[in-house]
């Protein structure tokens, strides 16, 4: 199931998923934030009350990319309980500079339309097994026109881990995404035709 931006995707116990662009996530930054704080408050992230201020100060500069899109899940009284965003990333990107070993040119290789850096998608916890994740990932990517998907996860999140395998994703390498960050996991997932798209498609 998949829907474009601005459609809401229906699914069981009266959770939608709305496909949002910049604008319309800038809005909605308090229900991102709640989702983002209570899903990384948790180990192995265990993020604190300046780290979520942090990463809201990039998300509203995040919002302004022509390229940004999201998904948020809300149940049927509006209370929202997952989310997911990210941006194509431009020619100059710094994120294959994080990787702790190189890898080839064509791998690394960005143009403005290559990739879709999936910044974060996260579900709270009592909404967690029911799919939720598996729908913010579809709808946000069918607003998506890039080859590829790039992420970084933290090892120790298995749950994560099993989720995007489950979805097709494969590693290609290990990353220290910021001063201070452990080291994190590079996971690509082809949108190109083929097994990849195939696997994603029927989760």
């Amino acid at each position: 199931m998949t829907a474009p931006e601005g459609v809401t995707a229906e699914g069981p116990e009266g959770v939608t998923v709305d496909g949002l662009d910049g604008p319309a996530a800038g809005r909605a930054e308090g229900d991102f934030a709640l989702v983002y704080a209570e899903a990384f408050s948790e180990p192995p992230y265990r993020e604190t009350r300046d780290d979520v201020t942090a990463a809201f100060r990039r998300f509203r500069s995040q919002t302004r990319r022509r390229t940004f899109r999201a998904a948020l899940a809300r149940t049927a009284d509006g209370t929202p309980v997952g989310m997911a965003y990210g941006y194509v990333l431009g020619p100059g990107t710094g994120w294959w500079d994080s990787l702790t070993e190189p890898v080839s040119d064509e791998m690394r290789r960005e143009d403005g339309h290559r990739t879709f850096g999936l910044m974060e998608l996260a579900v709270r916890p009592r909404w967690r097994g029911q799919g939720v994740a598996r729908r913010l990932h579809e709808t946000l990517l069918g607003a998506v026109e890039a080859e590829r998907v790039l992420l970084d996860v933290h090892p120790a999140s298995a749950a994560a881990q099993a989720a995007y395998r489950s979805w097709g994703y494969r590693k290609v390498g290990e990353a220290i995404p910021w001063d201070g960050a452990a080291l994190h996991d590079v996971l690509v997932l082809d949108l190109s035709p083929g097994p990849a798209r195939d696997s994603r498609s029927r989760t």
